[in-house]
């Protein structure tokens, strides 16, 4: 059987004035991703092999986004703001030669999921020619109703133009359709503009496709997963929605969360089996995690790679290039970036590793730090394998480490240091018996006679 075509005519031309933003509504963040992007994602994860996005004119940054996260995605610009029939047409040169399913969706509605999408699909493919998304609202007020017989959709009625029984309907409109393709630019010309608003909008499809002796549907989503945002209110609930499901989903994935509603993930974060996750942890972007690792509280990860058998944190922070070996030991209050810390080595307390590479087994000391920027440029500290670096060492970039070598504490480093030798960088300590006493009577004088003259 001939898999069927898909195009995902997606709506993101709103400016969302009301979010208070410079930024166009969509680009907008929900678990480090913009709201257009998590609808891309879905559409492909739904086998939409066609998307156009609708945005608005002068979007710039929008269409640089769009076209940075989905390459194949073609852009449309709604010139006027005429309402959603207008927008979806604006798109015309995606569906000159229609795909077998078109759907439409919003810019705005992150959290539909590519099995909701399929959902619609499957009703295409069973005979249906428009398929409408609905859901019960838990308070329809505000909402179209969605109002049926038997298997068939009837109408979508504003609130306003409902009757008290309508008004009493809870199954309501979520605003995303499927299309036959063959009959979706027929209904969307056929919508006119006889609205208070001289708008046109695509709720009309449904009596147009009646009219026209079409078999239209209504197919139904958790009212949670369809959640649209204007505010940076609805934003919140949105994104508190979002980490509910990827926390369940880590949990029934093999990890333990224990505090599951500290823990803030990303859209694209990867845990392992048997990974445990401390109160208070924060995945940004870009971060994977391997079995067996724990995540101690209040640590924040973002672009990190952190392999098998890992502990980390308390309070560590791993940045973006920081990779982590099995079995190492990243400790509290340690920031890693752009290094690699390599099998079985430990940074255990209060140190900055950057740009730099720790070798296998190497023991980093209390407060050390590499020193990776001149103000211009960025430079590599090397550590070999099985190094001792002692607290409080300064390793000033570029520099190398050879293996099995031995740095004092309080060292500063500025040269290599060969493998297997002893580097001490540091001055030679001189004592000088009873200076104690006379400078605790300097001080004393100093601070009385600075005392007297605030006095005066």
């Amino acid at each position: 059987m001939r898999t069927q075509s898909c195009l995902a005519i997606i709506l993101a031309a709103g400016l969302g004035t009301r979010m208070k933003s410079q930024l166009p509504k969509v680009l907008h963040e929900v678990g480090g991703l913009s709201l257009v992007g998590h609808v891309l994602g879905s559409v492909r994860a739904a086998q939409c092999d066609q998307v156009a996005v609708v945005i608005g004119a002068e979007m710039p940054e929008l269409a640089g986004h769009i076209a940075a996260l989905d390459p194949a995605a073609s852009i449309h610009e709604q010139v006027e703001r005429l309402g959603t029939a207008h927008a979806a047409r604006s798109a015309a040169p995606a569906y000159a030669e229609p795909a077998d399913h078109i759907l439409v969706l919003f810019g705005d509605t992150p959290l539909v999921t590519p099995e909701t999408i399929a959902r619609v699909r499957q009703r295409l493919t069973a005979g249906a020619d428009v398929v409408v998304l609905g859901f019960e609202a838990a308070d329809p007020t505000g909402y179209g109703r969605l109002l049926t017989e038997g298997d068939s959709l009837t109408a979508i009625r504003e609130e306003k133009d409902a009757s008290a029984a309508e008004r009493a309907v809870t199954f309501c409109n979520s605003g995303i359709m499927g299309f036959r393709g063959a009959h979706f630019a027929g209904v969307l010309e056929a919508i006119g503009n006889a609205n208070a608003q001289n708008e046109f909008y695509l709720t009309d499809a449904v009596e147009i496709a009646r009219a026209q002796g079409l078999n239209v549907a209504a197919e139904t989503a958790p009212e949670a997963e369809v959640q649209g945002i204007n505010t940076r209110v609805q934003l919140a609930a949105v994104e508190a929605e979002f980490q509910s499901r990827c926390r369940q989903a880590a949990m029934l994935g093999g990890a333990t969360l224990i505090a599951p509603d500290t823990v803030f993930f990303s859209h694209d974060t990867k845990l392992g089996r048997d990974v445990v996750i401390e109160p208070n942890v924060v995945f940004g972007p870009g971060v994977s995690v391997a079995d067996g690792t724990r995540i101690r509280a209040f640590s924040h990860l973002e672009g990190a790679d952190v392999g098998a058998r890992v502990t980390a944190g308390p309070y560590a922070r791993l940045r973006p290039g920081a990779r982590i070996g099995a079995g190492a030991h990243i400790g509290n209050f340690v920031e890693i970036k752009n290094a690699r810390v390599d099998e079985g080595a430990k940074v255990n307390h209060l140190s900055y590793i950057g740009d730099a590479t720790v070798g296998a087994k190497a023991n980093i000391g209390a407060g050390t730090i590499t020193c990776n920027y001149d103000g211009f440029g960025k430079h590599l500290t090397e550590i070999g394998a099985n190094c001792f670096v002692g607290s409080n060492s300064t390793l000033v970039a570029p520099v190398r480490i050879g293996d099995g070598a031995y740095l004092a504490a309080g060292s500063v480093v500025t040269e290599e240091v060969p493998a297997e030798a002893l580097a001490l960088g540091r001055a030679r300590q001189t004592v000088k018996p009873g200076k104690a006493e006379e400078l605790r009577t300097r001080f004393a004088a100093a601070k009385a006679e600075k005392a007297a003259k605030q006095g005066k």
